[in-house]
């Protein structure tokens, strides 16, 4: 008889997103994002960060108060962006997983590149005028979104 404790999909593609969130450096806000097709293949992977090249130890700015220019806002690339930009193929009709409801500039990235389904994790932003705005866009062009229903299992990983 084979094992039924196994990872379900949806708890497999959202472990990954967590793990994703932990290769970022921002002090406050960890966000990892899992890209996967039909066939339950993973597409791609990001994390909100730096751009290439722009050192996150000398130039990034991790501030969340301020002007906007001495504000991570201005640089930070959220982990919604990365994925789509880290694929090396077309991602149209994937399905995103994301542990933080993507913003409304994630959102019209995620539309344009085809992103047929958003399953998030948090949507700690709800009510928000971005959050509203992203929903009405993912709403109007046909994205379904869903929040990731947790089962209480625990992983944990020794490395």
């Amino acid at each position: 008889m084979k094992r039924s404790n196994y990872l379900s999909w949806d708890e497999y593609f959202m472990a990954i997103a967590l793990i994703s969130a932990e290769r970022s450096k921002d002090p406050n806000s960890q966000v990892g994002a899992c890209i996967v097709d039909d066939d339950n293949k993973i597409v791609s992977m990001g994390y909100n960060g730096a751009p290439i090249g722009y050192d996150d130890d000398k130039d990034m700015i991790w501030e969340r108060e301020g002007r906007f220019l001495d504000t991570k806002y201005a640089y930070v690339c959220h982990s919604e962006l990365n994925a789509i930009l880290n694929s090396k193929i077309p991602v149209r009709g994937c399905k995103l997983y994301v542990t933080l409801f993507p913003c409304n500039e994630c959102a019209k990235a995620l539309i344009q590149a085809g992103i047929k389904e958003v399953i998030y994790l948090s949507d700690k932003y709800d009510k928000t005028e971005g959050n509203i705005a992203s929903k009405k866009m993912l709403n109007t062009c046909g994205v379904k979104y869903r929040q990731y229903e947790m089962k209480g299992k625990e992983l944990k990983l020794e490395l």
